[in-house]
């Protein structure tokens, strides 16, 4: 595969030394502590606490967060290629680790001041927390300007009310940044963003969804009933929540791009090896042009996602505007992860339908990044709009 790293004079066809070292460790810590349970998890939808106490000990649940505050200190090169590599192997794992790095930890990192941050960050770093961030309601997904929950100042609290929908890490998450409105429904500057912890009264978790794939990320809802949070908990000002939730998400978008690249190559490379194993009419499958079609169309447009991930990374790595690059990265690679999840399944026959093999699983995972932070239909109205204003 293509490898593509940023340095001073512009893009190189090659990875730094870091890279690999990260790659290395990744790969072997997926093979080794999540490869052998991962249809076992998926059958009961067990969210393995465990194995992200393990990644946080290898530095890899604050990838992104500075070395001051108990992070790795790492850029979005590197953090694409954990993604990667834990969802090369199971979307689950990848998708809950995308979410509490980019999402509440990203959201916390971005906006918060010193103090909240020396609060909450090495506790999110080290998986001594994990994290949950809570933006979508059961009314209100695409359209978050209408959310119904509600935070109103009484003295030094907050009092909360309201629900979250589909939220990774709902139940077990020890510390959520939550989206309620302050101001007028249907306003941009009527959302504002409070940290809220686990054992806060008033604040529970609810229905866990029984999903078809990436059943081993836990996703249930969030009720506040009456919760009382301190005010020293809001991230910025009153009403800057929405304007800071859009921020977070072009970053999301980076990492449920690199969770779709990592489906796509755990499919592909599955595919791959089965082709050239499986005989029939007395040949390996590969040999014959309607597989091998097959695999070089998967093989190009996972290529062709990674080029746009890299440039998103590459982007925001400089702090440079990367909305319609991110947008474009995410649509690109989730629609890409489907294809050749679906592909692996035909090339596998009967056998990839079946659980015994590991494409119909990667089939099922894909799905869902077409539809987490951000459907692929709100990233081509991104997109449009970037591209028609810009």
């Amino acid at each position: 595969m293509l490898e593509i790293i940023n340095n001073s004079e512009g893009y190189s066809f090659s990875i730094s030394e870091d890279q690999q070292m990260i790659r290395a460790m990744v790969s072997d810590f997926a093979e080794k502590s999540i490869r052998p349970h991962v249809m076992e998890w998926d059958e009961v939808q067990h969210f393995p606490i465990e194995v992200f106490k393990e990644l946080g000990a290898l530095g890899l649940m604050g990838v992104l967060v500075p070395e001051e505050y108990g992070g790795s200190g790492l850029g979005y090169q590197e953090y694409v290629d954990v993604i990667v590599g834990i969802a090369k192997v199971c979307g689950s794992i990848g998708l809950s680790l995308a979410a509490h790095n980019s999402l509440c930890t990203g959201h916390i990192m971005t906006f918060a001041n010193d103090a909240q941050k020396q609060q909450w960050l090495p506790k999110l770093a080290t998986a001594e927390w994990i994290g949950a961030w809570g933006l979508t309601e059961a009314n209100t997904g695409s359209d978050a300007l209408r959310m119904m929950t509600t935070a109103v100042l009484d003295g030094d609290e907050y009092v909360i009310n309201g629900s979250k929908n589909w939220i990774t890490h709902g139940k077990s998450g020890d510390v959520a940044v939550v989206m309620v409105r302050t101001g007028e429904k249907g306003s941009s500057k009527g959302i504002s963003a409070i940290v809220v912890e686990r054992g806060t009264p008033g604040f529970s978790a609810g229905k866990k969804e029984n999903k078809l794939g990436m059943r081993a990320s836990e996703t249930t809802e969030m009720i506040f009933d009456n919760c009382r949070v301190p005010k020293e908990n809001l991230l910025g000002q009153e009403g800057e929540g929405f304007k800071q939730a859009m921020k977070v998400l072009d970053g999301g978008r980076i990492s449920i791009a690199a969770l779709a690249l990592g489906i796509a190559k755990g499919a592909y490379e599955a595919a791959l090896a089965y082709a050239k194993e499986r005989h029939q009419f007395g040949q390996p499958i590969a040999n014959f042009q309607g597989i091998s079609f097959k695999l070089a169309d998967m093989a190009t447009e996972i290529e062709a996602a990674e080029l746009l991930i890299r440039q998103a990374a590459d982007l925001k790595n400089r702090k440079l505007p990367m909305t319609k690059e991110s947008a474009m990265a995410k649509y690109f690679a989730s629609e890409v992860s489907v294809r050749v999840a679906t592909e692996a399944v035909q090339i596998f026959g009967g056998y990839g339908y079946t659980k015994d093999f590991p494409v119909e699983k990667f089939y099922r995972d894909s799905k869902l990044c077409t539809i987490g932070e951000g459907t692929s239909e709100i990233q081509k109205i991104v997109i449009a709009r970037e591209v028609l204003n810009g």
